[in-house]
């Protein structure tokens, strides 16, 4: 099932506002790819919500992008901040990549957001999105979305 960021958002619109707001709060976030040999890699990345999507957007023959060509599967974590306090939670999205050649929505993206030219861009189709935060000081709490289904919510003390 192809679920993109705008389906995701009409399934659960109150977890995608809080991802959304956890995303913004910094720039830079983690971004999980497969390396050749299978094994992970883990590179820094910004994001963007836009028009229904989540893009990730990189620079001519990096890595990651090289690695998304090769496998789309990714793990992308928000960035956690510094200390301990991690408002909204820890916040997490599995799914694939898409890289998109179509100039017409490059040139849309990029009325947008500004990058680097040339560059890579990838729509994502979500196959997960988990926030974990503590709750009363007493709880550890884990939402978990999948496509096609409600928000699973875990609690554990």
């Amino acid at each position: 099932m192809n679920t993109n960021w705008g389906a995701f958002t009409t399934a659960e619109p109150a977890l995608a506002k809080t991802v959304e707001e956890r995303f913004a709060t910094y720039t830079h976030h983690v971004l999980a790819t497969l390396r050749k040999d299978g094994s992970p890699r883990t590179t820094g990345l910004e994001v963007r919500f836009l028009d229904g999507e989540l893009w990730l957007g990189m620079m001519p023959d990096s890595l990651k992008a090289l690695d998304l060509r090769r496998d789309p599967r990714f793990a992308l974590q928000a960035n956690p901040g510094s200390g301990t306090g991690m408002g909204g939670g820890d916040v997490r999205i599995s799914g694939r990549a898409v890289e998109v050649e179509d100039e017409e929505t490059r040139r849309r993206y990029t009325e947008e957001v500004e990058p680097p030219e040339p560059f890579h861009l990838f729509r994502t189709e979500l196959t997960e999105v988990v926030r974990t935060y503590v709750e009363d000081e007493t709880y550890l709490v884990l939402q978990i979305w999948r496509p096609g289904e409600p928000v699973r919510t875990l609690k554990r003390a």
